[in-house]
């Protein structure tokens, strides 16, 4: 028996052991802990010894380092601490510890990943060894329902899963589609452990912002029977709610405040545009509600009052479209259940069928009080109504101004979501002797993505003086004064319209019903073999068919703004209730805490908005129409994808002066063919099929030398592809359906979709060194470099109508564009284009050890430590036709991000504290509304958990995740000086107190 190192700690049964070839040897991890398949050094003895099973945080991060150093190529490796208890709650949190992972966050939990820069388009996924995608819905502004590539790994829970790995550079037998990274989730499986097992745990949640208490349960059942445990079965179950709150400030982006001469604006209370007022003298210059309301432009500014905005005249000054604080209510119900069935009825042969099911339920309720004026054009009733009283201006925003004239809404939207995941593979592999050996694999993986309800309904007031916002004490949280009071339903209206006599002036109350979905499949059947033709060397070829289809589609309201007057002894009060207890730990004084807001349970009844029909009200003279996808045609889309590969690739392992060196060497061949359906918007919404195909040929090599033991040097190269976006989600934009559309109000938008689409192509190189100096420690450095040839990106142009119609004249036909339009108006293009893209490199450092050599209760510490630095220069379009360039950073790219965790574990008693933190990066390139960029301000992440062993099989544990209550600050700019908020929200911390079982 192999001497095991006394540091490991906590319960120990069963080792490593080594493959049939003598090549490859399993790594079980952990009760649960997913085999991996890792080649020794060569000249490494291979002895076959038991098999451990290796629990608690020091083991489980020594386990990942075994795993890692045992690899030909670049990984990390993340197992689980023991049955059906994974290091952190949220799969994406997890991964946030592997040097050079970034993640982004929806209402406060994990939900994306962006690996060495490269976002969530451009890394794969896949469970128990097939590509999948699961599809859930979040914020608009974390990018809504996500009608892209990436994965959302907050859909399952992660006590479904014993092992992620992180695979950084490519070989021939890995799939295509990454640039960034493969990442590997797999469950447990009965095989990885013999007899009967069963583990459960049980969990009591706390968020101190909503003051909430919430259930969070597992349980696994796992055994193996028959002669020589031929047969093993393992279900699991995991259950979880969630409800918070998450409140903040936000202003949908800032806008130039006024456009000399543009249709879209016009400007405050002047044709010709705004110029800000000096705030001491501001009555003199003229500005009033009388000036605003009869369309007389103000008198020009005097010499010495103009003197302080001189600069600000000359320049945009933006202000933010839609300045509002707000409060949105999550709750969420997960449910996640695997089976596992194996059979092997030889040492030769093992059959294995997975199958996966998880269902996400959620509700999210949001509650804005808002100035709606600022976004909204002049044929819409926007900012040329608005007086402006008093003004201040700072780096071209207008952090300052007291307003007259100004459209105030109380709004209220209701989601009901709803992600389903289903997911089954079966896989058989068998030795045909003892150096032939194959593979066979088929899974099938679908995800459907539901929005039934999606309800926005809005109270208004209309021409409120003295409305006023200030930025100057606080950028993220302004002081905003409505000028009357908004608790009182008297101030508000129910605005409707009325066909028989007319529309009612501007704005009108809103019902927005826009139900929505996203549906993804994906199948999957590889056949794989390898043959060991040496000692020396293995030879490998396979083949894979994989077909990917999405489908999504939305529909809404024909006219959101007709909505029916208020029956006869009804009023608002009978509509609408109270907001109340707002902004604890946010608002700053002077600001409401309280606001009347829809009651949207009495307007859905008062006027049955859900029956989908025509029904009559209001004495007849209206009728509420139901929902059809002719309103949101953009939103109805296919994508069809058919995929087939082929690789050869040979594994060796051998000798270079005395030092090993092992290694792979192949080539991949992919082919794909594209079909892509979807209706325009313009020509009566016309629908519109189009195709691609495109080939890739991708070599790759990864070498690992030990010159001296414990040292490993690696080189990894190879060419990679990533397929074309699907959907800019932060945008709303389709990249790939060839569709065109056209908005006139209150926004003139027009876009592009592009089939013809070339995939995202790089050359990258990786160079690592990695010292395994002690017993559970590391201290590594490696370098990479992406040399991105092939890039997509969305091109933003503000074009007149008349050139959109030379662009494209079967699209913009000059008929599309009739009042409130012309040849003259000006739009904002929107199209997707591929570009020559720029380098990327980096580097990443890691550390980890345990303090074994401390005196006391010290030795039982230990610290886990990386660092990563990335770099772009990626060539963006300014312009539709690509004739100027910006350079930028490649989007999601933080420059530096780091992770720390300190932990203390002896037989009894377990603790740590891990810190995440990630730097600003950019989220648009270039952004809307005339802002140069848009992007994510840096976050600090801080979470700590404990646990302590009452006996063998009890354990209590005590998590707690978000303690510092990190906001969500999202910014536009110009990158130079100017950075307005566009989002800043947060949720709260939260604490989980439990108790754990296992027999």
């Amino acid at each position: 028996m192999q001497a095991i190192q006394p540091g490991m700690t906590r319960a120990f049964r069963r080792c490593l052991f080594a493959g049939a070839s003598g090549l490859a040897v399993a790594l079980s991890l952990g009760v649960g802990a997913a085999a991996a398949q890792v080649a020794p050094s060569a000249g490494q003895d291979t002895t076959e010894i038991d098999e451990v099973v290796v629990t608690g945080f020091r083991a489980s991060l020594n386990a990942g380092l075994d795993a890692k150093r045992r690899e030909t190529n670049v990984v990390d490796v993340i197992v689980a601490e023991d049955i059906a208890d994974f290091p952190d709650l949220n799969l994406a949190e997890s991964i946030q510890r592997v040097p050079g992972v970034s993640i982004d966050r929806d209402a406060g939990e994990g939900r994306t990943i962006t690996v060495r820069g490269l976002g969530p388009d451009f890394t794969r996924t896949r469970i128990n060894g097939m590509e999948a995608q699961a599809t859930a819905g979040g914020t608009d502004s974390s990018g809504g329902a996500n009608r892209g590539r990436g994965f959302d790994f907050n859909v399952f829970a992660s006590e479904l899963f014993n092992s992620i790995t992180v695979r950084k550079t490519a070989a021939a037998e890995t799939e295509e589609g990454s640039l960034g990274a493969t990442v590997d989730l797999q469950g447990t499986r009965p095989f990885d452990h013999r007899g009967f097992t069963l583990a459960a745990s049980a969990q009591a949640g706390y968020n101190d912002l909503s003051e909430e208490y919430n259930p969070r349960y597992a349980l696994l059942i796992s055994d193996t029977f028959g002669d020589n445990d031929q047969f093993g079965a393992l279900v699991s179950v995991a259950y979880s709610e969630r409800s918070l709150l998450e409140e903040g400030f936000s202003s949908v982006r800032w806008a130039p405040a006024a456009a000399p001469g543009s249709t879209n604006s016009g400007g405050f209370c002047s044709p010709v545009g705004f110029a800000p007022q000096n705030p001491s003298n501001s009555t003199a210059n003229g500005s009033s509600a009388a000036n605003c309301a009869t369309g007389v432009a103000r008198p020009a500014n005097t010499a010495a009052n103009n003197a302080a905005f001189t600069t600000a005249n000359q320049a945009t000054v933006f202000i933010p479209r839609l300045p509002r604080y707000g409060r949105l209510t999550h709750e969420q119900e997960r449910l996640g259940v695997t089976g596992s069935f194996q059979w092997r009825p030889a040492d030769t042969t093992l059959f294995s069928l997975d199958i996966l099911y998880s269902k996400l339920d959620a509700t999210r309720q949001e509650d804005f009080l808002e100035a709606l004026s600022f976004s909204r054009n002049a044929a819409a009733g926007g900012q040329t109504q608005i007086g402006v009283r008093d003004a201040v201006v700072e780096n071209n925003m207008l952090v300052y101004g007291l307003f007259d004239n100004v459209d105030i809404r109380s709004e209220s939207r209701y989601d009901v979501l709803s992600t389903e995941y289903t997911q089954i593979s079966f896989s058989a592999e068998h030795d045909f002797s003892d150096r032939l050996r194959g593979s066979y694999y088929y899974g099938r993986a679908e995800s459907n993505f539901d929005n039934p309800v999606q309800t926005t309904v809005t109270l208004d007031r209309q021409n409120t003086q003295g409305y006023s916002w200030d930025f100057r004490g606080n950028l993220q949280a302004p002081v905003i004064n409505y000028g009357f009071d908004v608790t009182n339903p008297n101030n508000w209206a129910w605005r409707s319209a009325n066909l028989g006599t007319g529309l009612a002036v501007l704005p009108r109350s809103e019902i927005r019903l826009r139900p929505n979905g996203v549906d993804t499949l994906f199948t999957t059947a590889q056949a794989d073999i390898e043959y060991d033709a040496s000692e020396f060397v293995t030879f490998k070829a396979g083949i894979n068919f994989k077909t990917y289809d999405t489908d999504s589609f939305e529909s809404r309201r024909a006219d959101e703004t007709l909505v029916p007057a208020l029956p006869v002894g009804t009023t608002v009060a009978d509509i609408s209730n109270l907001l109340t207890g707002f902004g604890r730990d946010l608002v700053p004084a002077g600001t409401d805490t309280r606001w009347l807001r829809p009651d949207l349970n009495a307007i859905a009844s008062l006027f049955n908005i859900y029956c989908n029909c025509d029904t009559g009200v209001a004495g007849g003279d209206f009728r509420l129409t139901g929902v059809t996808n002719g309103n949101a045609r953009g939103g109805n889309r296919s994508i069809s994808e058919q995929d087939l590969a082929f690789y050869v690739q040979a594994d060796f392992n051998t000798e270079v002066f005395d030092m090993p060196l092992r290694g792979n060497i192949g080539v991949r061949q992919a082919n794909t063919i594209l079909q892509a359906t979807g209706y325009s918007s313009t020509g009566g919404g016309n629908l519109v099929t189009g195709e691609n195909e495109y080939s890739d040929t991708l070599p790759s090599l990864n070498l690992v030398l030990e010159p001296v033991k414990d040292l490993f040097l690696r080189f990894g190269a190879a060419k990679v592809m990533a397929r074309p976006p699907i959907n800019n989600n932060l945008a709303g934009t389709n990249f790939l359906v060839p569709t065109t559309s056209l908005s006139t109000g209150p926004n003139f938008t027009a876009t592009i979709g592009n089939v013809k689409l070339e995939p995202f192509r790089a050359n990258t190189y990786d160079l690592s060194v990695e010292w395994y100096f002690a017993a559970e420690s590391l201290l590594s450095f490696a370098y990479f470099y992406k040399d991105i040839d092939t890039y997509i990106q969305l091109v933003r142009q503000d074009l007149p109508y008349s050139s959109l119609t030379a662009l494209n004249p079967s699209a913009f036909d000059p008929s599309f564009c009739s009042s409130p339009c012309s040849a003259s108006t000006i739009f904002q293009l929107t199209a997707a284009v591929n570009t020559e893209g720029g380098p990327l490199k980096g580097f990443e450092i890691s550390y980890q050890q345990p303090f074994r050599f401390l005196p006391g209760f010290l030795a039982n510490t230990g610290v886990q430590l990386n660092y990563t630095h990335v770099e772009s220069e990626i060539d963006y379009c300014n312009d539709a036709t690509c004739a100027t360039f910006v350079t930028a950073d490649l989007i999601n790219l933080s420059p530096q991000s780091y992770n720390a965790t300190v932990y203390y574990e002896d037989d009894k008693f377990s603790a740590r504290i891990s810190a995440a933190i990630r730097e600003a990066y950019l989220q648009n390139v270039p952004g809307r509304n005339g802002n140069p960029i848009e992007g994510k301000k840096d976050t600090f992440n801080l979470d700590a958990s404990a646990s302590y062993q009452l006996s063998d099989q009890i354990e209590v544990t005590l998590e707690a995740l978000n303690l510092t209550d990190e906001e969500n600050h999202q910014f536009v700019g110009d990158g130079a000086s100017r950075e307005s908020t566009s989002v800043y929200h947060h949720t709260g911390r939260q604490v989980f107190v439990g108790a754990r079982y296992r027999f």
